[in-house]
């Protein structure tokens, strides 16, 4: 059994996804994040960098003591190596694959984070944050959409863990007012991904927990950004 520590947001709707996608038995255990519970000792000693998702597999390949894993592109490459599944086994293939799966880590998730941050929730509408911010996000999706006409599938040909990856950024799209139209590879391949039965299962996960206004909460922005409150 794997216990999935997880909040439905972009980073962990990737592994519900993933799990979902994969058939893997798990259990959830809800990481309240507007409420802090990601700073208790007990998901710290799984996650020490104090974000989620975390996930712990009681029965992991070969056996021996629980495996523990925070950082969710290391996730998902340890659920694709258990499950045999969305990572492909030649050397290209995975290559490719883990590429893709990095883009997202290192460029789209946090670009499209902080353009989240400096246009949904900072306190202080700051033009030239919004501004960086914006062209970053909407040249990533131009890289995409290019990778996306290359290879007339997904993002490293077959689907994978990289399509899941990324899945959940585009989702939030809309409501940092970008047009996928002007993208129109990413936009097909988003249209076609979100009626998967698993990304629907995945994506509504505690999806009835899931409280944008939350953040306009003083103490939740505190415990979020670590913005205090203006005297």
């Amino acid at each position: 059994m794997i216990d999935l520590y997880y909040w439905p947001t972009p980073n962990g709707w990737k592994i519900s996804i993933a799990l979902e996608e994969m058939g893997l038995p798990y259990r959830v255990v809800p990481v309240d994040i507007g409420a802090g519970e990601q700073f208790k000792p007990e998901f710290l000693e799984i996650s020490p960098n104090n974000r989620m998702p975390a996930l712990v597999d009681h029965t992991p390949e070969g056996g021996g003591d629980p495996v523990r894993i925070f950082e969710s592109g290391a996730i998902l490459l340890y659920l694709a190596d258990k499950s045999g599944q969305f990572l492909p086994k030649d050397l290209r293939g995975r290559t490719s694959a883990t590429q893709w799966l990095m883009w997202q880590m290192g460029g789209l998730g946090p670009m499209f984070g902080q353009d989240g941050h400096f246009k949904l929730y900072a306190p202080e509408k700051l033009p030239y944050a919004i501004d960086r911010y914006d062209r970053e996000c909407r040249r990533l999706l131009g890289v995409m959409d290019g990778q996306l006409r290359a290879t007339q599938d997904c993002l490293a040909g077959p689907y994978s863990i990289a399509d899941m990856a990324v899945f959940p950024w585009i989702v939030t799209a809309k409501r940092r007012d970008i047009d996928l139209a002007a993208y129109p590879e990413v936009q097909r391949w988003f249209t076609r991904l979100r009626v998967r039965p698993a990304v629907q299962r995945g994506m509504e996960l505690l999806k009835g927990q899931r409280n944008n206004a939350a953040v306009d909460d003083p103490k939740a922005r505190e415990i979020l950004f670590g913005v205090r409150p203006t005297p």
